[in-house]
């Protein structure tokens, strides 16, 4: 019997953004090339540039899928526990060995490769920003926000701070700092 080819694809997908994500927390997102990721996948450099264009493709897919977990975001009807939840995983993602050099890499790569930005908006904060919002909307729908609260305003202002930290090297918030910034975000609109 012939192996399936399909079958035989999506083991060569896996392993191309496992290889990917791999790579980037051993070496650092900077120092992976799409012949380390072949390499290491045990595909040819083709194979790669069938599927990706640029190996910034290749990490934001990996992280597209990673993220979807990683980062879910609770609704247990307490908006502030919520909101802990959910910018603690986000921390935990941005900390990370696996993720969080991939991720903060690929972002310093979008300030070249206007493609890529794009496609990071659309494939990866826009979805993320959907998903808060309708938290937000819900908590607006059980009387934790007022009817007038920015949610707009209110996801930049809670997310903003965590993604300057770490792309500046600052460090992580503390576990204090990141509740004293949501109770003051969210003090504005209650």
């Amino acid at each position: 019997m012939a192996p399936n080819a399909q079958r035989r694809s999506e083991k060569s997908h896996q392993a191309i953004l496992a290889a990917a994500m791999d790579l980037s927390a051993e070496r650092g997102y900077g120092n992976v090339t799409v012949e380390a990721i072949a390499a290491r996948a045990g595909v040819s450099k083709k194979t790669i540039y069938r599927w990706w264009p640029t190996k910034g493709a290749v990490i934001l897919e990996a992280l597209g899928e990673l993220a979807q977990t990683a980062t879910v975001f609770p609704d247990t009807g307490d908006l502030v526990a919520d909101l802990r939840t959910q910018t603690a995983a986000v921390l935990d993602f941005l900390a990370s060995p696996r993720t969080g050099s991939a991720y903060l890499g690929l972002i310093a790569e979008t300030q070249h490769d206007e493609a890529l930005a794009r496609d990071l908006v659309e494939q990866l904060i826009k979805p993320r920003v959907a998903v808060a919002m309708d938290r937000l909307r819900a908590a607006q729908r059980q009387g934790q926000l007022s009817a007038e609260a920015d949610l707009e305003l209110i996801v930049e202002l809670l997310y903003g701070p965590i993604y300057y930290r770490r792309l500046l090297h600052l460090g992580p918030h503390t576990d204090d700092r990141l509740h004293a910034l949501i109770d003051h975000v969210l003090s504005q609109w209650r």
